[in-house]
């Protein structure tokens, strides 16, 4: 499905390094697809929370989850979700030129509690195979109790701010450049690693096909 570019609100306007931000939903979804722990901001008795969960998201709704206990999904109010990948550092000839290249999303809303037996499992479902696909389906899936026990969340991706920066340092052609100093970029590349078994497990039962395969494969 095609979106257009995400709306230009007070929340999500680009005010410092503007050339940076972006409005266009692709970037969005991309940022969103490349990961799988977000960072949820609330407000809890008056203060600042922030949690860091893990997510899944549909064309429309990015869901969260936890335990119905959980003072950081009982709130009503609105909230802030980011999502942020490090894709390397930025070494300049100048400490003040330093930087980070990265991609992040920052998503504003007030999340609905999903109740819809139907709804909550396709999130739930979601959520899973977000961080693991192919979990879903191999895996036993959660009971009433288990779900009844878990509060899910959904949050609207119609709010939301973008900002990318990528390339060299910004000083290559400033007085710094007359230092003889070396400066580049020093990539951040994550990478999956072996699966290892949990040490209950009988010494015969191998890893499912789509938990192998993700060995030694790029994360984000």
């Amino acid at each position: 499905m095609t979106y257009g570019p995400l709306p230009e609100t007070a929340l999500t306007r680009h005010r410092r390094l503007r050339e940076r931000g972006s409005l266009d939903r692709a970037h969005l979804d991309a940022i969103l697809d490349a990961g799988f722990v977000c960072h949820l901001g609330v407000i809890v008795e008056g203060r600042p929370l922030v949690v860091p969960t893990v997510y899944g998201r549909d064309e429309r709704h990015l869901y969260v989850h936890g335990s119905v206990a959980s003072r950081s999904l009982a709130a009503e109010d609105p909230v802030c979700v980011t999502v942020t990948h490090v894709d390397g550092l930025v070494l300049a000839r100048s400490v003040f030129e330093h930087g980070v290249n990265y991609r992040s999303a920052m998503i504003h809303g007030t999340p609905r509690r999903v109740t819809d037996p139907r709804e909550k499992t396709e999130g739930l479902r979601l959520l899973t195979e977000h961080a693991a696909p192919g979990q879903w389906d191999y895996a036993r899936r959660p009971s009433r109790k288990e779900l009844a026990a878990t509060t899910l969340l959904a949050l609207s991706l119609e709010e939301a701010s973008v900002k990318i920066r990528t390339g060299a340092p910004d000083d290559g052609d400033g007085p710094d450049a007359a230092l003889g100093l070396w400066a580049g970029t020093l990539p951040l590349v994550p990478t999956w690693g072996a699966p290892e078994p949990d040490p209950l497990l009988p010494a015969d039962l191998a890893p499912p096909a789509h938990i192998a395969r993700r060995g030694g494969t790029r994360h984000g």
